[in-house]
């Protein structure tokens, strides 16, 4: 029996190419993807630029024809693009990616019809059971259809759709593709825009020969911002592998924090939909409730994680979502995330006034951040139980647990500190005033996590 534990993870499916993931176990998943979507006609599938992808999706294919039901490929990809074919066609799809993970690795990334995501509590679990048990494909079913699609295009014009750029200031913008998906997508889906793009690094090589494509790491972005400043950028834009994440720099090659995107983005909505709900995840900066509930928005706080987000935008009829890993969701665009979307809104913002980004961002980043700090512990529970024992008995403390460890301190400075779900590590986040508070409180977290 195989062990497919390593690979399986909370939201999609990871690992190594050849060693964890071989075209004989990504064909079995693919049969069982069939069997849980049955009775669908066909699903949709897309891959990355990573060598190992075509192999891949073809070998998933293949696994889901012999169920009897139809593929629908569109090649070429980013995520995004993949949850509007999904979205768009109204059927289940299958992504080739591993995102911003080495070249070594590749993973699939699944959903239902009209993008509705698969995590491990709503099909991934039963899929792997399944093929850990080798189970046997359907005997005397006629083999599903396939078909090829080029989507790029329509993908470009939908997002067009949702953000208007037509009254825009002329903008130069240098974008980073980091050698991903980005390089597909960007020259589609901002032709005819009045935005000048200053492209770095367009050249899909899933080698990743530049910098590992994983914005969120401040090593990623130095090329990036250094461009910015020598071009004289009104911003810049930085993508991840597989380009559902955006990360934005400001004219001077500043980072701009995602919760201030979130914010931005959030009022935008808003003003489109007045009293709409908008879902944060509880690491984002509580700047971003301030600023939706001074909107006449409904903020609602949730953990972290896409399945989670995707379910309580469905729960709550939210406009729009936002994570503090630059993961954007848009009920307009089937409640996945797009960072290309959220991209269009932020240009879109800045080309209808003449402030500088800066400027622009300034209101919506109130507070002062730790950014996220790992620990590697032998003990994950009794840390977690120290921290709270240490921090619970101090006058005008709220603590909660919806996601790990929140705690609010009498000033208004809080912190979370969340178990990894994959490795022996405590993530800390935390916020203050300014930045003396922010060191202040993460020494002392620190201490006790890593004594």
């Amino acid at each position: 029996m195989r062990d497919l534990s390593a690979v399986f993870k909370a939201y999609d499916i990871r690992g190594l190419v050849g060693e964890q993931l071989d075209v004989d176990v990504v064909r079995d998943i693919g049969a069982a993807f069939a069997r849980l979507v049955h009775p669908a006609p066909a699903v949709v599938i897309g891959h990355d630029m990573r060598s190992s992808s075509p192999g891949l999706a073809s070998a998933f294919a293949t696994g889901v024809i012999q169920q009897g039901v139809g593929v629908i490929t569109i090649g070429l990809a980013s995520t995004d693009m993949l949850y509007y074919a999904s979205g768009s066609l109204d059927l289940p799809g299958a992504m080739f990616t591993a995102s911003h993970n080495p070249a070594a690795y590749n993973g699939i990334k699944l959903c239902r019809a009209g993008a509705a995501p698969v995590g491990q509590d709503t099909g991934l679990a039963e899929i792997r059971a399944e093929v850990e048990r080798e189970e046997p494909n359907r005997e005397g079913v006629a083999p599903g259809t396939l078909d090829s699609r080029d989507l790029l295009a329509d993908y470009a014009a939908h997002l067009r759709t949702l953000v208007d750029l037509s009254g825009s200031r002329p903008l130069k913008i240098v974008v980073d593709a980091g050698n991903g998906m980005g390089g597909h997508t960007v020259p589609e889906v901002f032709k005819g825009l009045p935005i000048e793009i200053v492209p770095m690094y367009f050249e899909l090589d899933g080698t990743f020969p530049n910098h590992e494509a994983n914005p969120l790491d401040p090593k990623n972005i130095v090329d990036l911002q250094r461009k910015v400043r020598e071009v004289g950028a009104d911003a810049g834009v930085a993508f991840d592998g597989d380009a559902d994440r955006c990360f934005v720099v400001d004219e001077r090659g500043e980072p701009v924090p995602p919760s201030a995107i979130t914010a931005l983005v959030a009022v935008r909505e808003l003003a489109k939909d007045p009293g709409g709900t908008v879902i944060h995840n509880l690491i984002t900066s509580k700047s971003v409730p301030e600023i939706v509930a001074e909107h006449g928005g409904k903020p609602v706080r949730t953990r972290v994680g896409h399945s989670f987000i995707k379910a309580e935008m469905a729960t709550t009829g939210a406009i729009f979502g936002g994570e503090h890993s630059a993961h954007y969701y848009f009920r307009d665009f089937w409640r996945a995330d797009t960072g290309m979307l959220a991209a269009l809104h932020v240009l879109a913002a800045l080309g209808e006034q003449h402030e500088p980004l800066s400027e622009l961002t300034a209101e919506y980043t109130r507070y002062a951040s730790s950014g996220e700090i790992n620990s590697t512990v032998d003990d994950q529970a009794a840390r977690l139980a120290a921290v709270r024992e240490s921090f619970g008995s101090k006058e005008n403390t709220r603590v909660d647990e919806l996601d790990g460890l929140t705690v609010e301190l009498a000033d208004g400075s809080w912190f979370n500190l969340r178990a990894s779900n994959t490795e022996p590590l405590l993530r800390l986040n935390v916020e203050a005033a300014d930045n003396a508070s922010v060191a202040k409180l993460r020494d002392e977290v620190l201490a006790i996590v890593r004594a």
